[in-house]
């Protein structure tokens, strides 16, 4: 019960936090932020797939892969920023 609740709780933050991410997208059109709004929304999805299907183990590997992308896609978003012929 309470490991339903605190997965909803995470899942629900890491859309919030996607959402913000997006909207600053929105006004500034920099790459940076949509990866990383990307990336949480990723990871809020799943968090509720693993919430909804509890009798599935946690140490499955898609769920690892799954997380290897949004984490990739955070690595992705810091390499392009901090390229020397990046533009500003």
């Amino acid at each position: 019960m309470v490991q339903d609740m605190l997965a909803g709780a995470i899942s629900l933050g890491s859309l919030a936090v996607g959402l913000f991410f997006f909207r600053y997208w929105h006004t500034s059109r920099d790459r940076f932020f949509l990866y990383f709004a990307l990336s949480f929304w990723i990871e809020g999805f799943s968090r509720i797939h693993m919430g909804l299907n509890s009798d599935i183990p946690e140490d499955v590997p898609v769920y690892y892969m799954i997380r290897i992308l949004s984490y990739g896609l955070i690595l992705l978003a810091i390499w392009e920023k901090n390229r020397p012929d990046a533009e500003p």
